[in-house]
């Protein structure tokens, strides 16, 4: 499976990437650790990704709460 990766101006996340065959949102963090998180149509990903929203707060309170693991 090929991401499209998108860089992100973010003190808390590098890199964004959705899968909609999967309704997964994968996070790069700066570290280089990369992280998915499943159950996320695209609205979610829409309200993720949306102008202004911070990412920090929108894992927090939000992905965290989906399934996730470390990607591989």
């Amino acid at each position: 499976m090929q991401l499209n990766w998108q860089s992100v101006e973010s003190t808390r996340i590098v890199a964004e990437a959705f899968d909609p065959g999967t309704e997964t949102i994968y996070v790069r963090f700066p570290s280089g650790i990369e992280w998915y998180y499943e159950a996320c149509p695209l609205d979610v990903w829409e309200a993720f990704t949306a102008p202004g929203q911070s990412r920090g707060q929108f894992i927090h309170q939000t992905l965290d709460y989906k399934p996730n693991n470390r990607h591989q």
